[in-house]
């Protein structure tokens, strides 16, 4: 696991007067983003000083906006926290940052590149690999299930089937 940035939330515009924003949320809701402090917005550091459900998402207030101005300022920002600071998940779950990068290999041992998107349209998780490119070429993308993916640390076994 690297301690790359992964975005909770991004502001997507003003609410009020004194410097509120509304985000939308890319995690559990707004009482999840309590337990974070600071967020990392585009190089500069936001300190948390309220969040609530809102419109689409939440409405936040942070420390360093202090009007609509600077709030409309910040829209399209995206609110990021380091890897490490996640919670533990239990056994069987992922945090899909831990999955964009991952090697992946076919259940009959063929090379097949590696994950650079994990999607959900409505049944369930899907992964989205990127074959090497070959004589510059780009290579193919393709997607499988993710019940038809076994995870390690070493990186992702594709049931051949679905390896294209």
């Amino acid at each position: 696991m690297t301690d790359k940035p992964v975005t909770l939330a991004a502001i997507i515009g003003a609410h009020g007067v004194a410097g509120e924003v509304r985000l939308k949320l890319f995690g559990e809701g707004a009482e999840a983003l309590k337990s974070y402090k600071s967020f990392d917005a585009a190089g500069r550091v936001l300190t948390l000083k309220s969040v609530r459900p809102g419109p689409n998402g939440a409405v936040a207030r942070f420390a360093e906006i202090g009007d609509r101005g600077a709030a409309e300022a910040m829209r399209g920002t995206a609110l990021t926290v380091p890897r490490s600071a996640l919670p533990l998940l239990p056994e069987g779950e992922y945090y899909h940052a831990d999955l964009v990068g991952l090697p992946c290999t076919s259940s009959t041992g063929e090379t097949l590149g590696e994950i650079v998107a994990v999607e959900n349209f409505g049944a369930g998780d899907i992964i989205e690999v990127q074959r090497p490119s070959i004589e510059g070429k780009p290579g193919k993308r393709f997607m499988a299930p993710m019940h038809v993916v076994v995870l390690s640390e070493d990186g992702a076994v594709i049931d051949a089937a679905f390896a294209e």
